[in-house]
């Protein structure tokens, strides 16, 4: 049987941009820790250094649907290449000013700026639709994509802070800043995978991709599946502590997402053919019953095996519902639409944090899995709830403009 991941790299310039694309994207987990690692060591205040990260992530998470948007509109290169190098600018400043111990408002207005990187991961899936779009070789290529992010944020992470504490301070967020250069260059010098540019109806203005409803719903969706995220990270941090190892609590969380890797490239090959709507609910209810083992573990090596668990089914809910997006959101929108679920998880992870650790902090660690639960049954109430407005043919052109007019 053939392997469907050495079928999808036969397409030219698959290998090119899908490698590109990764090194561009590690900044997504090496750069918010990686601030947090730099200024805590050369400032001594975390408190600083979680506010300069959080303004860095919340700014990105707000401004990255916008900068899709007019590479829906403009095409990748011209959108793309102003951006980055504003924000590869606004890092390196970031990064000089920490070392030189410049006033703390340019931490914060460097942050900001540097919030203006366009969204990898959305540009490749975009990429992979152009050469396989209604064809079976583009879920394999959603699988390896969903595989990837789960790479980089199980390596990036851990690098950026690793190099932060064995070499300088700085050594993370310079690395960081260089796989965003160099990747995003070698990305953008691929002219012929880039995607083309669709036009939209000139007597109605551009409409935001965020008004779709089938990107309301796996937004809001995706933003309960990463609260779990974070409910997990916190909570076994906050349990490994409490239990006298939190050296462990690396590896749990490394485990997590490793469980979720290697689903999402067996499913992958796999293919299935049921109705994605269906293959999401699925995959959300796993994910929702999957939180109930985290409640009793009470032991390192049991909470590794919960949080393994735990993880096997986000890589099929992230396959599946940028499938979704894939079928059920104009051509014309398709990055944009793609940012706003990838936003939606982040928007997740800063919630869910911020509401266990005051869980943890008032009732106790363990009781920080109660919000992995609560989450989980909504993630999974809303996509059930919406199983008509998720199933159907293909969002094309004229039913948008069909859709205008009616409004």
């Amino acid at each position: 049987m053939a392997n469907p991941y050495a079928e999808i790299f036969r397409a030219p310039g698959a290998k090119g941009f899908s490698a590109a694309g990764f090194l561009a994207r590690l900044p997504i987990a090496m750069a918010p820790i990686g601030i947090i690692a730099m200024l805590s060591q050369t400032h001594g205040e975390y408190w600083l250094a979680g506010a300069v990260s959080a303004t860095y992530a919340l700014t990105n998470a707000l401004v990255s649907p916008q900068i899709s948007r007019l590479i829906d509109r403009l095409g990748q290169t011209a959108v793309v290449v102003p951006t980055t190098t504003l924000s590869v600018a606004a890092f390196l400043t970031l990064i000089v000013a920490t070392n030189q111990q410049w006033p703390v408002w340019v931490l914060f207005v460097t942050a900001f700026l540097a919030a203006a990187m366009p969204s990898m991961s959305a540009m490749v899936r975009a990429r992979w639709t152009e050469l396989f779009r209604d064809r079976p070789e583009l879920n394999t290529a959603y699988a390896l994509e969903s595989a990837a992010d789960e790479l980089v944020y199980i390596a990036g992470a851990s690098l950026s802070v690793g190099l932060a504490v064995a070499l300088f301070p700085e050594a993370g967020m310079l690395l960081s800043t260089a796989c965003l250069g160099i990747g995003t260059t070698a990305f953008i010098l691929q002219r012929a995978t880039e995607p083309q540019v669709r036009a939209v109806p000139h007597n109605r203005p551009s409409r935001s991709a965020i008004r779709q409803r089938p990107v309301q719903v796996i937004t809001l969706a995706l933003i309960f599946v990463g609260s779990i995220f974070a409910t997990v990270e916190v909570s076994t941090v906050a349990i490994t502590k409490e239990l006298g190892q939190p050296n462990a609590a690396s590896l749990v969380i490394g485990v997590y997402a490793l469980g979720s890797f290697v689903v999402g490239l067996v499913l992958g090959a796999l293919n299935p053919r049921m109705a994605l709507q269906r293959q999401l609910l699925i995959a959300i209810s796993v994910v929702a019953v999957s939180t109930l083992p985290l409640l009793l573990a009470d032991t390192v090596a049991l909470l590794a095996v919960a949080v393994f668990v735990s993880g096997l089914a986000i890589s099929p809910t992230f396959i599946t519902s940028f499938g979704l997006i894939e079928r059920r959101v104009p051509a014309s929108m398709l990055t944009e639409g793609v940012t706003w679920v990838m936003t939606g998880i982040g928007i997740g992870m800063a919630l869910g944090a911020f509401v266990t650790g005051w869980v943890v902090d008032t009732f106790g660690a363990h009781n920080g899995f109660w919000c992995s639960v609560a989450a989980g049954a909504a993630a999974v109430a809303t996509i059930a709830v919406a199983q008509s407005v998720l199933a159907g043919d293909r969002c094309t052109p004229v039913e948008v403009k069909m859709t205008q007019l009616a409004e």
